[in-house]
């Protein structure tokens, strides 16, 4: 009886870490958790910076890299947040999908 119960358990553990890990559509919770920090870190870098503090600038990330979307004054700005998420440690790379008005 030990031993089913043993095995059972041991089946659910297998289970729950399988549960854990990441596919190619969907980041594990190690991921998800590294994801936020990074966002965190490229909007606080952006609102630092004088000329991109005032825009409102959508940042995510999935698996290290970051997407930028919102709407821009000029060319020029766009590639000065896309240099600014760069900079910030943990990213992979950037998709720049910031519009210019």
């Amino acid at each position: 009886m030990t031993k089913r119960f043993a095995a059972f358990f041991f089946a659910l553990f297998v289970l729950a870490l399988a549960g854990c890990g990441s596919t190619p559509q969907q980041a594990s919770t190690g991921q998800y958790i590294d994801d936020s920090v990074i966002t965190t870190k490229v909007k606080a870098a952006i609102f630092e910076e004088p000329n991109l503090k005032t825009l409102e600038i959508g940042v995510e990330t999935f698996k290290g890299i970051v997407q930028l979307s919102g709407f821009v004054n000029s060319s020029a700005t766009a590639l000065k947040a896309s240099e600014v998420a760069r900079k910030v440690e943990g990213v992979k790379g950037v998709k720049n999908s910031l519009v210019v008005k």
